[in-house]
This record gives C-alpha cells, structure tokens and sequence, in this order.
C-alpha cells in the first residue's frame, strides 16, 4: 500500500527538551519569553509541526500515522464488519467502538494505562460522542466499526491529535463521514486571578503549556463552525472563554486544510500506482 508523508516546513519545531533540563520547574509566567516566542520557539498563533501517513497497517481496513508535534499516534479501523453474538443490538445503525491503548513508553513516567483506567475510559466516550454523530452509520446497519488508538508518545494535544489520526484512518478505510473531524487545542495565559485580563490565548498547547495553563480541546465539522466536541478541565476567566474558542476554531480550520492535503496526495499516490499496474497489465495481455 501506498504511503504519503507530509510535513509542514513552516510550522514551529517542538525539539525543546534540552530547554526543558535546564528550568525542570517552570510557572505559567515562564511560558513566554519577553519577545512573545513560547517555550518551542513558536508564536501564540502557531501550530506545531504535522506529520502524516495514510495506509500504514496492511492488515487493517484503514490506518493512518500523525505526529502533532512530538505527540504520536497510530490509528487502525476494522469494519464495517458484522457484529459478533456478543453485539449489542441487531436491527439499528452501525455502533462505532473505540480502543484506546497508551504505551508504557509514551509518557514522562513509564505507566502501563490498562481498560479500567478513567482516563481511557473518558477518552473513549469522547471520541464515540464526537464520531457517532459525524459518520453516516445507517449507511452500515447491523454492523460494527471497531477504532483502535496507539498512543506512542504524549507531549500534550493527545485527544486532539486522536481525532485527527482517526479521520484520516476513516478516510482510508473507505466509511463515509459529513465532513473532516479536525480538533485542536487551545489555551490563555489568563486564569481567574486579577490583573490579567491582556493576556494573549495559546493554540496548539504542548504538555508543559497543558500542565500550567487552562485549555480546551475543541473539534469542529468541516473546519468550520459546527463544533462537534469541545471538553475543558480548567477554570478560566468567563471572559477568556470566547476568544479561547476563537483561536481553537481557527486552529481546526488550518488544520483541515493540512488534513485535506495528506488525503489528495495520497489519493494521488495511489491513482499513479493503478494506472502504472494497469499498464503493465495491458503489455502482459498484448
């Protein structure tokens, strides 16, 4: 199977651990140096560096591999298949199941995540609300698609990446969706304390951003404004809020845009690819 990998030259590099061994305890005050560049070296503005394939697992329907800065995720999609006896129900739409799997690896403290954990539960439940209402399921009655995450490495954005790793595999796997899910995180300097209502907002938060500051995740139907999740865990100033989601939505809109060009150059990959195997073909016969 073919495989398309693409990167985004003008986005920001995320290689900063050697900044981080210097200053391990770091405040939200830190964040950002006095000429408005954050930690990686990226504006407030900017997302992180995107990489991603499309096709990456033979053995499954569809697959995809994405890099979101150094947060790495692989997606597979089997189905739609025929639910086994254990199924729930017979006669409605396709049920869309979720596998959430953190390698032991991934994180800063080697921790094996099992099924009971709550934070793989959470995220499971929210990447089946965010999918169940955007894939055409009654298209696949009495059927069963089975979404399988491998989280390799976590340096913040992890759902957000998720979801976009699972639009792409969904894509590659052939199963009809509204539009692009493209989710993004966001983030503000501005907490609930006084005297910080200038703050500027933060988009596409790495780990140390997400431990310090409040964010949101936010994903978004077509990169427009139809907002198909949007999960926050923090307090944050009410009058924050708007221009946090502002930001997000801007961040899923260039985000379809990269997502929509993996898709074409695979597309056109794999075009390229039938029609040389078709040629061939055509000599053997002649």
């Amino acid at each position: 199977m073919p495989r398309i990998q693409v990167k985004q030259p003008f986005f920001a590099n995320t290689t900063y651990f050697k900044y981080l061994q210097l200053t391990p305890a770091m405040s939200r005050y830190e964040l950002l140096s006095p000429e408005g560049l954050r930690i990686d070296g990226r504006r407030w503005n900017e997302l992180r560096r995107i990489s991603a394939q499309m096709s990456t697992q033979s053995a499954a329907d569809g697959s995809s591999y994405l890099e979101q800065g150094n947060t790495k995720i692989i997606c597979t999609v089997t189905g739609p298949a025929e639910k086994g006896s254990g199924g729930a129900g017979g006669e409605g739409d396709a049920s869309v199941v979720f596998e959430v799997n953190y390698a032991a690896f991934s994180g800063t403290e080697r921790k094996k995540r099992g099924r009971g954990d709550k934070r793989v539960a959470e995220m499971q439940s929210a990447l089946q609300r965010t999918f169940g209402s955007v894939i055409l399921t009654h298209l696949f009655p009495r059927s069963e698609i089975v979404i399988t995450l491998h989280i390799l490495s976590q340096d913040g954005s992890v759902l957000a990446t998720c979801i976009n790793a699972t639009t792409l595999a969904l894509i590659d796997a052939g199963i009809p969706l509204y539009d692009y899910v493209t989710a993004c995180t966001a983030g503000s300097s501005s907490t609930y304390m006084p005297g910080e209502e200038n703050a500027d907002p933060m988009l596409d938060l790495n780990a140390i951003e997400e431990g310090d500051l409040p964010c949101l995740t936010l994903a978004t139907v077509g990169g427009g404004e139809r907002i198909a999740l949007c999960n926050m865990e923090n307090k944050v100033q009410l009058s924050r809020l708007e221009g946090i989601i502002a930001v997000a939505v801007g961040g899923c809109t260039e985000l379809r845009v990269v997502l929509d060009g993996v898709v074409r150059k695979w597309g056109t990959e794999v075009l390229r690819r039938r029609g040389e195997s078709e040629r061939v073909g055509g000599k053997g016969d002649t």
